[in-house]
């Protein structure tokens, strides 16, 4: 087989490949014996059909046809990999130019490849990051949040307002036509805690035991979705939380402390400890920002393409894919659809760039990904999607998504290599050390784009994702257990993380 590269653009590479049919007889064989399967022929056994049988009765060009489909995806990958600075990174466009039976078969192929980056000197980024600071304030916000998970609620003669519990019955009315599904009794609602219908807190506070207000809301579901209703709220009951004392009786029920001030010790360490997760959080976000800013990178268009593809698929996911549907959405968030198309091209070459990028470091640091790295990313990913590992590696294996996850734990090995060697100060320009967060370069990486983290840094990179409710968890210790006085009170500290999304260059 004969091959050569001709570069076409910085991003794109066109193979010239040329095979002789003595090359071929293995791909000839095998066609011969796929078809004779396929094939019933007077006289023959399925499948025992000799060669020039089968090419008396369906013709040379049935069995060129089998062997070049077979052959010629093949031969493009043996010339990829005889080609030392071919990096393809597409699927690539083929065609055959020459086919002479008996002779050779030649053909073109046309891919993107990953450009020649030069990256800046990692030991001369530095990025700043903010203090560890924890106030009284928050020591004291985060107790409160615990009492809370131990309040009772009282029933109160009073009016309801911020923060209190009440029972409501609601119904509401478009033209005059009660709606049955907007319709409950009994229902359990913290004042303030917003998500349930437009103009509800504002109904409710100041309304005792008995009283109602009616109040026009536009109905967000259902079949009078988008239309104004005249919304009935009568309250019920009005209750109150009652918080535990802050003392040592409350940190023997809330933990494994025995005096309150070991408690509130304990929630500054952990407040503390969230705080310097943080600090890796933004030094890996501002490292990467510096790197991608200060690279030149030349993107491959049919990548950016699939890219821009694939959001705007999951955009309109939700609206049944209909256009129109999400041009409508758009439009109530005062967004035109060309503002959206542009934005997300932008965000889409963002990410491309940032991938080739971090590839182009991979290869620079020469990371390499262990077979248990791999393995603990996919415990990880089946974990935040509620799947058994077995299923997940199924499904991911069916969508050919392995790859991809492998490049993102590369990708996020490369991404520690360049904080470690970044500077990396607090506001009164102080070097901070994040070793200790950052974990083994052997270890589990932390993966980019808001995805997972390492063992070490896992909860540094949930922060990045919600800071304030990890930060909430972190700070809360291990407690006793305690029986909700009512389904709206229990108030949980802390979310789970994302899941991930596989990297795709």
């Amino acid at each position: 087989m004969k091959s050569t590269v001709e570069h076409i653009g910085p991003t794109r590479v066109k193979l010239t490949v040329e095979v002789p049919f003595d090359e071929l007889k293995p791909d000839f064989d095998r066609a011969y014996k796929k078809i004779a399967q396929q094939v019933r022929i007077p006289g023959f056994r399925p499948g025992k059909a000799p060669a020039r049988i089968l090419d008396a009765r369906l013709g040379r060009g049935v069995v060129l046809d089998e062997v070049i489909n077979a052959a010629v995806p093949a031969k493009y990958s043996e010339a990829v990999a005889a080609a030392d600075d071919v990096k393809p990174i597409g699927q690539p466009n083929i065609e055959v130019t020459e086919l002479a039976d008996g002779d050779k078969v030649a053909f073109t192929a046309e891919v993107d490849v990953r450009p020649e980056i030069t990256l800046p000197e990692l030991d001369g980024i530095t990025v700043q990051v903010d203090d560890v600071e924890v106030t009284d304030e928050q020591v004291t916000e985060q107790l409160d949040q615990l009492r809370a998970r131990f309040g009772t609620l009282t029933g109160v003669e009073r009016a309801a307002q911020a923060d209190d519990f009440v029972q409501i019955d609601l119904s509401a009315a478009v033209d005059g036509k009660e709606i049955e599904e907007a319709t409950t009794t009994g229902y359990s609602y913290q004042v303030g805690q917003g998500g349930l219908i437009d103009g509800i807190d504002e109904a409710i506070t100041g309304l005792s035991a008995g009283e109602e207000k009616t109040f026009t809301s536009k109905l967000v579901a259902g079949e009078y979705a988008d239309q104004d209703a005249e919304v009935t709220v009568k309250v019920t009951a009005v209750k109150e939380r009652q918080l535990p004392d802050a003392d040592d009786e409350f940190a023997q029920l809330a933990s494994e402390f025995d005096t309150l001030d070991e408690l509130t010790a304990d929630l500054r360490e952990r407040l503390g400890r969230v705080r310097r997760m943080e600090q890796v959080t933004q030094a890996r976000d501002k490292v990467l920002d510096e790197i991608v800013d200060n690279t030149e990178v030349p993107l491959p268009e049919s990548i950016v393409e699939a890219e821009v593809e694939s959001r705007h698929h999951d955009a309109v996911h939700a609206f049944d894919h209909s256009d129109e549907q999400f041009n409508e959405f758009l439009e109530k968030q005062g967004k035109t659809r060309e503002e959206f198309d542009t934005e997300t091209r932008a965000e889409a070459e963002k990410s491309v760039k940032t991938r080739l990028v971090l590839d182009a470091l991979a290869d620079a640091e020469e990371v390499q990904v262990g077979d248990q790295e791999l393995t603990e990313r996919i415990i990880y990913q089946a974990q935040q999607y509620g799947m058994a590992p077995e299923e997940f590696v199924q499904r991911i294996q069916q969508a050919g998504q392995l790859g991809a996850i492998y490049s993102d734990v590369r990708r996020s090995k490369a991404l520690i290599v360049a904080v470690r060697a970044a500077t990396v100060t607090d506001a009164a320009g102080e070097p901070v050390d994040l070793s200790d967060l950052l974990g083994s370069e052997e270890g589990a990486a932390v993966a980019v784009d808001a995805e997972e983290a390492p063992e070490a840094a896992a909860e540094a990179a949930d922060s990045a994702d919600g800071a304030t409710d990890t930060a909430a968890d972190e700070a809360a210790p291990e407690v006793v257990e305690a029986p909700a006085a009512d389904d709206s009170s229990d108030a949980a500290v802390g979310t789970e993380a994302a899941g991930p999304a596989a990297g795709k260059a």
